[in-house]
């Protein structure tokens, strides 16, 4: 079986489930485990590195507008790697090459591979997703062990806020300039660790809100995970909010719980390291209730100005 990625997650998703070495092609923004981004390069963006997140905004909206994909198919290198099996997804079209490209592509590979489309909206979906991957790629056994193992590590987490009565509101956002909610699994990820998502809905799209719409939140919490960001660049851009009106007085910021994190490996992946991102979570509402990892320390970071 050779297996070609065309995203983040699904290369997370293929390697966490034992099918690494059948792993023969990534994208160009792949980089965990760490040893993937050896692998050859089936994509390209058009995205300038040096892009400003308004700039990036920008360019993802007039892309869509048009109906074209922000990122590309480099035909030959695919065709040199003869996958068997090619995993995409149709979830957002900022994310991945645009899947009617992915399907026109493979039926110009010898063999016509088959292609798999993954679309979680919920961390159940997620983890549904993993065994897909294993069934499509004939190691569903595999996949099910990886899934029980993760569903251990939610349940551990899931167990010690249980019985919370103090929930706080917390907001998650997912971008600062303009500022987006977050969407999809993290509010549900946010109710496991013993938060109150205000602004967010589980299994609903990430959506563009207001300054105002935060300011009536009044959150307790507020988390910052820039999707794509490393952690230093998603605190560079937190920074601006200390200019909007208001800050000041949100309880987050008077109880000095604004935290940021980084946004390119956990929350906006639908992949294994959401657990990761559960941990994270918790860390940051409620870390006198469960233990994590100094990984998940050192990963997200207390913002105090």
């Amino acid at each position: 079986m050779r297996i070609v990625s065309l995203l983040p997650s699904a290369t997370e998703i293929i390697c966490e489930i034992g099918l690494g070495e059948s792993l023969v092609g990534v994208t160009h923004e792949c980089d965990y485990p760490e040893w993937v981004s050896r692998l050859p390069k089936v994509t390209t963006t058009l995205i300038p590195l040096d892009a400003t997140s308004r700039q990036i905004d920008d360019l993802v909206g007039a892309r869509l507008k048009d109906q074209q994909s922000l990122y590309g198919l480099q035909l030959d290198v695919l065709e040199n790697l003869a996958p068997d099996l090619i995993v995409t997804q149709a979830l957002c079209d900022v994310c991945a090459v645009a899947e009617t490209e992915v399907q026109a592509a493979a039926c110009q590979l010898p063999g016509r591979p088959r292609v798999i489309n993954l679309e979680p909206t919920t961390l159940e979906e997620v983890l549904m997703s993993c065994i897909e991957v294993g069934r499509a790629a004939g190691q569903v056994d595999s996949a099910i062990q990886a899934v029980e193992a993760l569903r251990n590590r939610a349940a551990r987490i899931s167990n010690c806020t249980a019985r919370i009565q103090n929930r706080p509101r917390v907001v998650v956002l997912e971008w600062i300039d303009p500022l987006f909610s977050s969407g999809h699994w993290t509010p549900e990820l946010i109710e496991m660790a013993g938060g109150r998502e205000m602004i967010g809905k589980t299994g609903e799209k990430s959506r563009r809100i207001t300054w105002q719409d935060v300011l009536d939140a009044r959150p307790e919490v507020l988390l910052i995970a820039c999707c794509g960001y490393s952690l230093e660049r998603t605190k560079d851009d937190a920074s601006k909010l200390q200019q909007l009106p208001g800050w000041s007085e949100l309880p987050a910021v008077n109880h000095k719980r604004v935290y940021v994190t980084d946004g390119n490996a956990y929350f906006s992946r639908p992949g294994p390291r959401l657990i990761d991102s559960l941990e994270i979570a918790v860390h940051a509402i409620h870390p006198e209730m469960c233990s994590v990892s100094s990984s998940i320390v050192h990963a997200t970071r207390q913002l105090i100005w």
